[in-house]
């Protein structure tokens, strides 16, 4: 990862994550939490982050692709 998705993440991915409402998610958000050792806790972080940016990028990628498809006026 280049260091400038590092902080995009940091700065606003994943604050924008963390405010959003969990619902029927929280129980399973906490589960995994609470059954990982202290020490395993940061490799989750760090999956997590990787997907996050991997999703984010390719949110960008697809609207840059539809952008094609619409229609100019």
């Amino acid at each position: 990862m280049s260091d400038f998705m590092l902080w995009l993440h940091a700065n606003y991915i994943r604050p924008q994550i963390d405010t959003q409402e969990k619902g029927d998610y929280s129980f399973h958000f906490d589960l995994v939490q609470n059954s990982l050792p202290p020490s395993e806790r940061s490799s989750m972080d760090k999956c997590l982050e990787f997907a996050a940016l991997h999703a984010f990028v390719l949110g960008l990628r697809t609207g840059a692709g539809l952008a094609a498809a619409v229609p100019r006026r």
